[in-house]
């Protein structure tokens, strides 16, 4: 455990932050100082996602899903089948809804969102209504009858009439009846029990899905529900701003704001300032202000502490985007790209793929960072040779985790730390083999 910083106080109302406290407040509120079980449980797993809020759920699978990456990162190795069990099992500890994109939420939690929906075009339910006036009430009995079932084995109960696609619409080009799902989805009437083993949603009735306590519980307003969400989320930034707090469960500004202010006349939020932040800032109540962070993590493209990018950039001073949605020659640091945390900085980014074939954790590019811009005067910095042995480390524990027999650097591997890395890589196992 480490000690924590008295806040030095501007005024009655108000205090000062640095932009180093700023980080480590932050890294704390997400759990990232923290020591890693040497043995990692089902309550390590639900406790952790309670103290983050959520998990975002993605397809992408080139390294590992999505919402299993952030739980390593704090945890250390663990039993992805403890991930199945809480959301595909009774008791059902996580469920998955629409929050941040698609989320897990802790299902005590799930109710807070029932009133927020998607709002695309083409998901219109009077327009589908019209058009297909007998297909709600038929994918509603579908899955009564035969649930839980995915989309595809939902199509094949209604029918061919309801599953051709309209390839002339831009876009999604859904079915009706996977449109009508997702409608429903989005409803709270229908709710995925779990995912299949080809990572699709599994529908079920909500009804089934909710554990009974929480079904019985009458549903919060939407008032209350704005209110708890902020709290969550202002719980796991530690520091944050409007905007910060608002696309935790992507809430407008809005609601936000009020939110913020209700919680800071009831003391739970507390005014402060932050060193180079030019916006209105609070800081949890709770929230600690260690001296110093041992913090080691590869952080997903996904991870809490990264996804708001202009959050990232005020605080560690890394302009980040996601190269997966970026045309291969603009990208500038690789496909699935993790920033590296050490300490309170963010000194290196690599991307990464589970290579199955060559059985190993592939990097293929690997960059060091420097200090951001805004970086105050006299901040340390972790040297080159520290950055490259603890990389090195962490990399061969993801190889662990996900099975491989060790971490590979690809011989076409570009950026400045791949040729110092790899040989890191050498002489660490090297040294292991020993």
């Amino acid at each position: 455990m480490t000690s924590n910083e008295p806040l030095p106080a501007i005024h009655a109302d108000s205090a000062a932050l640095s932009l180093a406290q700023a980080r480590r407040v932050a890294i704390a509120a997400q759990g990232l100082n923290r020591d890693r079980p040497e043995t990692v449980t089902m309550r390590n797993i639900t406790d952790t996602i309670k103290r983050i809020g959520l998990l975002q759920i993605d397809s992408v699978n080139v390294l590992a899903r999505a919402h299993l990456l952030p739980l390593l990162a704090r945890l250390g190795p663990y039993d992805t089948a403890l991930m199945d069990r809480a959301t595909g099992r009774a008791p059902r500890r996580i469920m998955e809804t629409w929050a941040h994109e698609a989320t897990y939420v802790p299902t005590s939690r799930f109710p807070l969102l029932t009133w927020k929906r998607r709002r695309w075009s083409g998901m219109n339910p009077e327009t589908l209504e019209a058009e297909h006036p007998d297909l709600f009430a038929l994918v509603r009995q579908v899955v009564t009858d035969h649930g839980p079932l995915t989309s595809r084995e939902i199509g094949d109960h209604v029918g061919p009439r309801y599953t051709q696609r309209d390839d002339s619409k831009w876009g999604w080009s859904w079915s009706p009846a996977k449109i009508a799902l997702e409608i429903l989805f989005d409803a709270g009437e229908l709710t995925p029990a779990r995912r299949s083993r080809q990572f699709e949603r599994v529908y079920d009735l909500t009804e089934r899905v909710l554990p009974p306590a929480i079904r019985a519980q009458p549903p919060p307003s939407k008032d209350d529900s704005i209110v708890e969400l902020i709290r969550i989320a202002a719980r796991a930034h530690g520091v944050g701003t409007i905007r910060c707090f608002a696309d935790y469960f992507r809430l407008n500004q809005h609601d936000t704001r009020r939110a913020v202010e209700q919680l800071e006349a009831a003391g739970e939020l507390l005014p402060v300032s932050v060193t180079g932040w030019d916006r209105p800032t609070w800081m949890h109540a709770k929230a600690r202000v260690p001296r110093q962070t041992t913090a080691r993590a590869l952080l997903a493209p996904f991870d809490p502490l990264v996804f708001e990018r202009r959050r990232l950039l005020d605080l560690f001073g890394m302009h980040y985007r996601l190269g997966i949605y970026t045309p291969a020659h603009k990208r500038t640091h690789g496909y699935y790209v993790l920033p590296f945390l050490l300490g309170e900085h963010l000194v290196a980014r690599v991307d990464l793929k589970h290579d199955r074939h060559r059985d190993a954790l592939l990097v293929r590019s690997a960059f060091a960072e420097a200090p951001g811009p805004n970086e105050e005067v006299g901040a340390t910095w972790p040297d080159r040779n520290t950055v490259l042995h603890e990389l090195a480390s962490e990399l061969a524990t993801m190889a662990r985790w996900l099975g491989t027999s060790g971490v590979t650097v690809d011989e076409n591997a570009h950026g400045d730390l791949a040729a110092e890395l790899n040989a890191q890589i050498v002489a660490l196992n090297a040294e292991n083999i020993k």
